[in-house]
């Protein structure tokens, strides 16, 4: 079952057991330059607004409704982030594992290969609670593109970079639970404790910054950024330790902000700073090291150009405020765990 709460996509299995969820929320962020150099995390600038495309089903286009799932607004050139919260199951001590697969345009965010619901033998997904965010496609060798939203029909989506076409957009994902016999056999019920509750390094930032013209468009698909060090975690466990049969999916339609207000008759939010502005004024930026072992991934977006890449080769300016800068203010953060003790400089 997939539910709408609070902005974020709800996933619960209580056919697996009645702990089992996992919250999936969709970040807006700052745009990373792309200008070729390698820039640590962006902050989250709070959650995107989300609704069911089932209630605006009179006012989106005819795929969205057969399509389902719910829609959120993007400005072109706008930039995302998923945040990822396994459910902690307290007499576990453990947050429930799940393995998730994250596409864009039905183009696999992970490997570049086409959508499938299937998870593949070589590590096509992410695992979470390991992996507690993706920012883009994963580029190998700890660095992602950053996830951009451009209008479908330019050519500047990786969808359709690889594939000639403008077909699907927006984002796709499922959930795949572990079974309740080996979570249970791993992660074996400990005598209860209070729970040390880690908290997630984001950040809420309003900026008021004017709206743009009203667009005719709703449809839009994600980008390869600037570049980004984030790494994609290997699964410490085995495909068949996850129940397959109780895989829970949703589409993510990219709604165009300029017609957000047609569709919704809600206002859209204010565009975001941009990278400059938040750098300038001394607000922090992050890295994260877990210590896991990484997976190495493949060369595929070799075969696709950024946005500012292909925007020379058409003769265009696709990015607007796309200066270089110097994160000054980097806060280290680590996957260290609530037991885990630190050593010092003695």
């Amino acid at each position: 079952m997939i539910e709408l709460k609070r902005d974020r996509l709800v996933f619960s299995f209580p056919e697996v057991h009645p702990e089992c969820r996992l919250d999936v929320e969709f970040q807006r962020t700052l745009r990373i330059p792309d200008d070729g150099k390698d820039y640590p995390l962006p902050p989250g600038l709070g959650r995107f607004s989300m609704e069911h495309v089932d209630d605006h089903a009179k006012q989106v286009p005819d795929a969205w409704s057969t399509r389902g799932g719910v829609m959120l607004p993007m400005y072109a050139t706008e930039a995302l982030w998923l945040n990822f919260n396994a459910n902690y199951v307290e007499d576990h001590e453990t947050a429930w594992p799940f393995a998730i697969k994250v596409a864009a345009g039905k183009i696999n965010a992970v490997d570049g290969e086409p959508w499938t619901d299937v998870l593949g033998s070589k590590q096509d997904y992410l695992v979470v609670p390991r992996q507690p965010w993706l920012d883009g496609f994963y580029a190998g060798e700890g660095l992602i593109r950053q996830f951009v939203a451009m209008e479908m029909g330019r050519g500047y989506t990786v969808e359709e970079q690889l594939t000639g076409s403008a077909e699907h957009g927006g984002l796709q994902i499922i959930a795949v639970p572990m079974r309740r016999e080996v979570f249970e056999r791993r992660f074996p019920k400990v005598e209860r404790r209070t729970r040390y509750a880690s908290a997630h390094e984001d950040m809420d930032l309003q900026m008021a910054m004017p709206c743009a013209p009203m667009a005719a468009a709703p449809d839009m698909g994600l980008a390869a950024g600037g570049r980004m060090k984030q790494e994609i975690y290997d699964d410490p466990y085995s495909v068949e330790e996850y129940a397959a049969d109780a895989a829970s999916r949703c589409y993510v339609h990219l709604c165009n902000s300029m017609v957000w207000r047609a569709i919704t008759g809600k206002s859209p939010p204010h565009t975001p700073p941009t990278a400059r502005e938040y750098n300038n004024a001394g607000l922090p930026w992050f890295d994260y090291e877990s210590g896991a072992k990484t997976i190495e991934g493949g060369n595929w977006l070799d075969k696709v150009e950024s946005i500012v890449g292909l925007a020379k080769d058409k003769g265009e300016v696709a990015l607007p405020e796309n200066h270089s800068v110097v994160p000054e203010q980097v806060v280290k953060l680590s996957a260290k765990t609530p037991d885990e003790v630190s050593d010092g400089q003695w």
